[in-house]
């Protein structure tokens, strides 16, 4: 990983069909390598060596890296970068259990209330999406692209639909924790296989929710979301250093 960190520091070594965007994969690659230490607390990330590490201009760089300040994996060192900011397991899950939380009741108002033909319609097409990703056995770059667009259209969806603002203003804060958000995804891109894997199965957890939704089971539609919501512990998705 030479390179993508200043000379105070060094790293170990170590629905869209269109290609992988260069932003998307810098973005995924650097929130990897800081929450797995792979990029050590403290160090500099460097702008140009970063952009040649990836084989990209710098903006898809700069893009990725306002990204991770906002999320709290990086702080802003003035007219110098950014340098990485170590994460604990604990403050992982404790905000992934706050968006756990969030969810669960924005799932469970929604599955209270009598379901309209429209919400039905829209939350079956967005499912449809996933279902169409994971339909094959085989699974290139491009469709971590298409996974990430279906999985936020998902999740938007259900918060909207569950008509609380108040949800999407606490869900907005805590998305500035580090990888708290429902996009916040950390995958190993030398390992596409387990990607895959892993991916199918939240899309197999989104089906699950959907169906006790449709069918006003609010209690299980609210534990499945939560547990949905964990399921981003899995190392396959987050690649945590230590256990939580």
């Amino acid at each position: 990983m030479r390179g993508l960190v200043g000379a105070g520091a060094q790293a170990k070594q170590g629905g869209m069909t269109a290609p992988m965007k260069p932003g998307q994969r810098v973005l995924f690659a650097l929130r990897k390598m800081i929450v797995s230490g792979e990029i050590p607390d403290g160090a500099r990330i460097a702008e140009i060596a970063t952009a040649e590490r990836f084989g990209v201009s710098r903006m898809p760089v700069r893009t990725a890296l306002r990204t991770l300040e906002q999320e709290g994996l990086v702080a802003k060192l003035g007219r110098r970068g950014y340098a990485a900011r170590g994460v604990t397991p604990a403050q992982i899950d404790d905000a992934i259990e706050v968006r756990g939380v969030l969810e669960g009741l924005a799932v469970r108002l929604i599955a209270s209330r009598p379901i309209t033909p429209g919400f039905a319609r829209r939350l079956k097409a967005v499912l449809a999406e996933g279902d169409a990703l994971f339909a094959g056995d085989s699974f290139a770059p491009e469709d971590i692209d298409r996974f990430y667009s279906y999985n936020l259209a998902f999740h938007d969806l259900l918060l909207d639909a569950s008509g609380n603002r108040a949800i999407g203003v606490a869900l907005s804060r805590n998305n500035h924790l580090p990888l708290a958000s429902a996009a916040a995804l950390a995958l190993d891109w030398d390992d596409l296989a387990n990607a895959h894997t892993n991916l199918k199965a939240a899309h197999e957890e989104h089906l699950a929710v959907a169906d006790a939704i449709l069918s006003g089971r609010a209690d299980e539609a609210e534990q499945r979301m939560r547990q949905h919501a964990r399921a981003a512990l899995n190392p396959g998705l987050m690649p945590l250093v230590g256990t939580v």
